[in-house]
C-alpha cells in the first residue's frame, strides 16, 4: 500500500524533527466543564460565547463541577451568579491612546504596538502561554491569531520592530514543535485545527529582514513538521494510515485529499465534530437549522473556521445559506498555493543547510503540485482560478480573491496572470478597494467587505507579474479608505466596506477599537513605501 505514495515524500517524511517540550496536557473549556459549558452557553448567559470559552477558573475544575451538581438543584439556582462566583473574566481591550484624528494614521498605529503587545503568561484558562512577546489583533481578541500575525508583522517590519518579529517567529516555531502545528490561536479550545500556514512566509521575512539564510536552517525541522501535518503524516503510522485510506478507495484522509494519477491535494478539516467552544450557541443553532447530520455540519463549520474565512459562500453549497456548508468536501486554491510555498521554502532550507537530496525532493514535491494546478483550479473560459469540490468532481463557480493566491506564488503564467488581472480590475475593483467575492450572502467574508491580507496578496501578486498600474490603484484606493475611517472614527476596523465609501465607519463585526492587528500591519507596510 504504501508503494501509492511517492518515495521523495517518503524521503522527507521520516527526518527527524526533535523532541515536543510542552510540559502540560490542554484540554478544551467545553471537554472540562462539560454539562456546566453547555448549560453556560445555550442558555446565553453571556452574550458573546467566546467570553466563558476564555473564563479563568477561580478554584479547581474537578471542585467547581462538583458544586455546580449540588448548587443547580437548589430553589432560586442563579447560573450567572455561580459562573461569576467561580471564574474571572478579562475585559476586552479598548486599546485607547491619546492621539487625534489630527495625527497621521501612522503615528497612531505605532502608538498602538505597545498596547496590543503581550508578554508570556499562564492564567489558569484557556490561553496556551507562549515564551516570548506577542502581538494581539486587540479588543475581544486576547490571544495570536495564526495568519493574522503574518500581516501584522508586516507593520513591524515597516516600524523597524525587528526584535518583536524575531520573537514571534521563535512562538511559532514552538507551538509547531510543541504540538505538531501552528493552532488557530493560542487557546486550548483551537488546537483541533490551524489556520492558512503562513509559517514559511514568516520565516522567509525574518530571514529578508536580517539578512541571515541561517534562519531558514535553524527553522527547517519546524517547517518540515508543520508540511507533515498538513500531509497528515506526522509519523510512520500516521503515513501508513493515509496510504491504507487511499489503497481502500476512501476520497480523503484529514487534510489530505487523493486525486487521479496518484495526485494529492490538501483541505482543511477540523479534527474534532463538537460546536466550536467560542461559537457554541451559534454552531448548535445552524447545525439544528441545517436538519443535516451534526456532527458533520460542526466539522464543516470548524473548518471554515480553520481557512480563515469564516464564513464565505466558498464553502456553501447554496450561496445564500450557511446551513449548506460543506467545507471538507473542498479544495481550495489558496491554502494550495501557500503549501507549495512550504515546500519551496523547505528546498531552500535545505539547500542552505547543504542537504541537497532533501533539497531536491521537496522541488520535486513543489513542482508535482504546480503542475496539477491548472487541471483543478484553473478555468480557461473565465481567465480565473476556483476552488474545486473533489465530491463533486467540478470547480465552484464562486469568484473570490483567493484567486490572486496564485500570482502571490508565482505560479501563474504571464498569460494567465493578465486574465486574472482583467477580472479583479472589471469585476472586483471597487472605490474602496478589491471586494473579497462577488455575491452579498451576509457573510464577512463576502462583499461588500474588503479585507487589509487580501489587498496585499493581491498587489503583491500583480506586481509580481508587472501589473504595477492596478497594483498601485488598489493600494490607493485600500488607503483612502482606511483613513476615511480613521478620520470619521478615529479608529481602524477588521474589514471594510469597499463599495460604499459615504459610509461613516468600516465594516467591522465587532465594537470599534483603536487597530486590528492586520489592518494595522498592512497599511503601515502600505504607507512606508
Amino acid at each position: 500500500m504504501l508503494k501509492n505514495i511517492s518515495l521523495c515524500f517518503f524521503l522527507i517524511l521520516f527526518i527527524s524533527c526533535g523532541e515536543s517540550v510542552k510540559k502540560k496536557e490542554y484540554k478544551s473549556p467545553d471537554e472540562t466543564y462539560g454539562k456546566l459549558f453547555e448549560d453556560v452557553q445555550l442558555k446565553a448567559v453571556f452574550p458573546d460565547s467566546k467570553t466563558f470559552a476564555d473564563g479563568i477558573p477561580l478554584y479547581k475544575p474537578e471542585d467547581i463541577l462538583k458544586a455546580y451538581e449540588t448548587e443547580k438543584k437548589q430553589s432560586g439556582f442563579d447560573l450567572k451568579a455561580f459562573v461569576l462566583k467561580n471564574f474571572r473574566f478579562s475585559k476586552p481591550d479598548t486599546n485607547s491612546v491619546s492621539i487625534t484624528t489630527d495625527s497621521s494614521v501612522a503615528n497612531h498605529i505605532n502608538a498602538l504596538w505597545p498596547l496590543l503587545t503581550r508578554k508570556p503568561k499562564d492564567d489558569g484558562g484557556s490561553l496556551i502561554p507562549l515564551r516570548k512577546e506577542y502581538v494581539v489583533p486587540g479588543g475581544r481578541f486576547g490571544e495570536i491569531y495564526y495568519w493574522d500575525s503574518y500581516f501584522t508583522m508586516l507593520g513591524l517590519q515597516a516600524a523597524r520592530k525587528d526584535t518583536l518579529v524575531e520573537n514571534m517567529v521563535l512562538n511559532f516555531a514552538q507551538l509547531i514543535q510543541d504540538f505538531g502545528h501552528v493552532p488557530n490561536g493560542n487557546r486550548s479550545y483551537y488546537l483541533s485545527r490551524s489556520q492558512p500556514p503562513f509559517f514559511s512566509l514568516m520565516v522567509e521575512l525574518l530571514a529578508e529582514m536580517k539578512n541571515d539564510d541561517q534562519i531558514y536552517v535553524r527553522n527547517t525541522a519546524q517547517l518540515l513538521k508543520e508540511y507533515q501535518y498538513w500531509m497528515a503524516a506526522e509519523s510512520k503510522e500516521e503515513a501508513i494510515k493515509q496510504a491504507e485510506a487511499k489503497a481502500t478507495n476512501h476520497k480523503a484522509y484529514r487534510k489530505a485529499v487523493f486525486l487521479k494519477d496518484d495526485q494529492l491535494l490538501n483541505r482543511y478539516y477540523d479534527e474534532s465534530d463538537t460546536p466550536r467552544p467560542e461559537a457554541y450557541k451559534e454552531d448548535v443553532k445552524t447545525a439544528l437549522k441545517s436538519g443535516r447530520d451534526k456532527k458533520d455540519v460542526y466539522r464543516h463549520l470548524r473548518s471554515g473556521a480553520e481557512s480563515g474565512w469564516d464564513y464565505s459562500t466558498r464553502w456553501f453549497k447554496d450561496e445564500q445559506n450557511i446551513t449548506s456548508i460543506h467545507t471538507t468536501e473542498i479544495i481550495p486554491v489558496d491554502l494550495n498555493a501557500l503549501l507549495y510555498h512550504l515546500e519551496i521554502v523547505l528546498a531552500k532550507a535545505y539547500r542552505v543547510g547543504k542537504q541537497e537530496t532533501y533539497a531536491k525532493s521537496m522541488e520535486t514535491l513543489a513542482a508535482k503540485r504546480k503542475a496539477v494546478f491548472d487541471t483543478y483550479f484553473w478555468n480557461e473560459q473565465k481567465g480565473f482560478y476556483f476552488d474545486y469540490d473533489f465530491e463533486a468532481g467540478k470547480q465552484k463557480d464562486v469568484y473570490s480573491l483567493a484567486a490572486v493566491y496564485p500570482l502571490f506564488m508565482g505560479i501563474a503564467s504571464p498569460q494567465q496572470a493578465e486574465k486574472v488581472s482583467r477580472v479583479l480590475e472589471k469585476k472586483f475593483l471597487m472605490p474602496g478597494g478589491l471586494t473579497t467575492t462577488l455575491t452579498k450572502s451576509g457573510q464577512q467574508w463576502d462583499a461588500p467587505n474588503g479585507w487589509a491580507p487580501l489587498q496585499w496578496i493581491a498587489i503583491q501578486g500583480l506586481r509580481k507579474y508587472q501589473y504595477r498600474e492596478l497594483a498601485n490603484e488598489i493600494k490607493y484606493r485600500w488607503v483612502q479608505n482606511n483613513q476615511r475611517v480613521y478620520k470619521n472614527t478615529g479608529k481602524l476596523v477588521e474589514k471594510y466596506n469597499v463599495e460604499n465609501v459615504a459610509l461613516k465607519g468600516g465594516g467591522g463585526e465587532y465594537p470599534l477599537q483603536d487597530g486590528f492587528g492586520w489592518t494595522n500591519g498592512v497599511l503601515l507596510r502600505l504607507l512606508s513605501e
